[in-house]
């Protein structure tokens, strides 16, 4: 009889976990203990497990052998693979999209684009780059990509929050502004290949961990 309450529960214990995780707020390698997530959500141990389950399967943590379950860290080489991935498919969203964008559609983006440059703080910038995307990708009305999408868009701010938590700076992005113009044209060869650039671009800083050392991170910032 409580099954669906307990899934109810599990669904939003794994969304607010998530969205710490992704937002930086839990860091890579911390261990998520059981007890700990049962007593602030005022919930038993089984929903706190589904949730943890439902985080692997979304490659946010892992769970090790004795060991219990921790948040997932990610290599340059995991980085690149979600870049490459939101290379080929924003390109063919956006191939498919090209026929159905309005003006109205490029001048919105172009107010998003606006956003993304005078953004202060790398959550504010992270927001406005992904409605720049979205807007132009939307119109070609394949739910499924669209949702692969925005997994993919995820995973990149997971990255971006990870590296960039302080000291951003705002920046002219160049590239969208090359790839409105190439739209307004009717250039979508043009506009595709400046995109599946644009969102292969992966920043390096170095950040600080324990102990006074640093460790190299890596972060898709387009």
């Amino acid at each position: 009889m409580n099954a669906p309450k307990e899934d109810t529960l599990a669904v939003r214990i794994s969304r607010v976990l998530a969205e710490r995780i992704i937002a930086g707020t839990i860091a890579p390698g911390t261990r998520l203990r059981q007890d700990h997530f049962a007593e602030e959500f005022g919930a038993s141990h089984v929903p706190v497990r589904e949730a943890f389950r439902r985080l692997e399967a979304q490659g946010l943590v892992v769970s090790e052998p004795r060991r219990g379950v921790r948040v997932a860290s990610f290599t340059l080489a995991e980085v690149k693979e979600v870049a490459e991935m939101r290379a080929a498919l924003e390109v063919l969203a956006l191939r498919h999209a090209a026929p159905n964008l309005t003006a109205a559609i490029l001048d919105e983006a172009e107010d998003a684009t606006g956003a993304v440059d005078s953004s202060r703080d790398v959550r504010s910038w992270e927001e406005a780059n992904r409605r720049f995307h979205r807007l132009l990708l939307a119109p070609c009305n394949m739910p499924r990509l669209l949702a692969t999408i925005d997994d993919l868009h995820a995973a990149s701010a997971r990255f971006l929050f990870a590296t960039w938590r302080s000291e951003w700076e705002a920046r002219t992005d160049h590239d969208h502004r090359a790839i409105l113009g190439a739209l307004r044209r009717g250039q979508v060869d043009a506009a595709c290949a400046t995109l599946a650039r644009h969102v292969q671009w992966i920043g390096h800083r170095p950040v600080p961990v324990s102990g006074g050392k640093h460790r190299d991170s890596f972060a898709i910032v387009g």
